[in-house]
């Protein structure tokens, strides 16, 4: 049997909870955590390791100061980066985030160059995009993670508002991990009812508009940091669906090669995530209102995209 193995860059807590959630769930033999605080990883690889007894996990987990240590990585997540702060638009994290991912991909191209890259850190469809082109790897195995959350969030949401379970909701949500975001309300259903059935629309789009500043409402509320739990078991979800080559269709950041009318950009889309990453992208059928939407938010990811090309002339 093949030793599963899996890195997670930056050990702050949706770091941690990423690393957790692997090990929990026991979906790799190994996850190992780095990050340049020098012991920090450490601590809370130790800390984690003397759980697996209570969860009956047998993964190895462990943190490290040293980029070697993901060397047999098949999958490498990236969290490391400044959280947003509250009044904080995710671009306004470009600059520094961007100086981050180029030392931090530049030490995986180094040590894992044949990982499945899994980016966090905002502003992923950007940082994804940037990440991409320092690995010079397949666009397919590069990829980011923030429409599992919106979705997550999105179907959090409709639960609570028309008490329903979140085990029957089914949903998705497209576009630029931000304002931007187009839920697909119209597609949305509960235990394969449409969800039109269950709430009024300006209660659904009360939602929609709550999901795309679902972020935010945390930053605001927590003041010192951004979401964690959520963006970890998300992440979990995207590895799981990897090793165990499920074939899911999820939302997830990916690089357009003519579809929708966009290349050269990653953003969220729907797509076949398998053993191959992203096996490919999904076209839904949209309509005119739905589409315009989609446009305005990929438009927006171009734009940062340009700016991250500017940016990284002067770094």
């Amino acid at each position: 049997m093949t030793k599963t193995k899996v890195a997670v860059i930056g050990a702050g807590y949706v770091g941690e909870i990423t690393a957790f959630a692997l090990t929990s769930k026991e979906l790799a033999n190994e996850v190992v955590i780095v990050d340049i605080i020098e012991d920090m990883p450490k601590g809370k690889g130790l800390d984690m390791r003397e759980t697996t007894p209570i969860i009956g996990s047998d993964t190895h987990v462990y943190g490290s100061n040293d980029y070697a240590d993901i060397a047999g990585a098949q999958i490498v997540v990236v969290t490391a980066g400044m959280p947003r702060k509250p009044g904080m638009d995710r671009m306004d994290l470009l600059k520094v985030n961007l100086k981050i991912c180029t030392e931090v991909m530049n030490n995986v191209k180094q040590h894992a160059p044949d990982a499945f890259i899994i980016y966090v850190a905002n502003p992923v469809d950007v940082l994804t995009y940037v990440a991409s082109g320092i690995m010079g790897i397949d666009k397919k195995k590069v990829f980011g993670m923030a429409g599992i959350l919106d979705t997550a969030r999105y179907r959090a949401f409709i639960a609570m508002e028309a008490n329903v379970s979140v085990k029957d909701i089914r949903a998705m949500v497209l576009g630029g991990h931000g304002d931007s975001m187009v839920p697909l309300t119209r597609l949305t259903s509960v235990g394969g009812v449409p969800l039109s059935e269950f709430l009024p629309q300006d209660k659904i789009d009360a939602i929609a508009t709550r999901t795309r500043k679902g972020g935010g409402e945390i930053v605001a509320l927590l003041k010192t940091g951004s979401a964690y739990y959520a963006p970890g078991y998300a992440v979990a979800e995207m590895v799981e669906a990897i090793l165990k080559n499920q074939n899911r269709i999820l939302p997830v950041i990916a690089y357009f090669d003519g579809e929708y009318g966009f290349s050269d950009v990653y953003a969220g889309a729907p797509v076949v995530l398998n053993k191959n990453g992203v096996d490919k992208i999904l076209q839904i059928d949209l309509t005119e209102d739905e589409k315009e939407a989609y446009q305005v938010s990929l438009e927006k990811v171009k734009k940062g995209i340009e700016e991250a090309k500017e940016i990284l002339k002067t770094l």
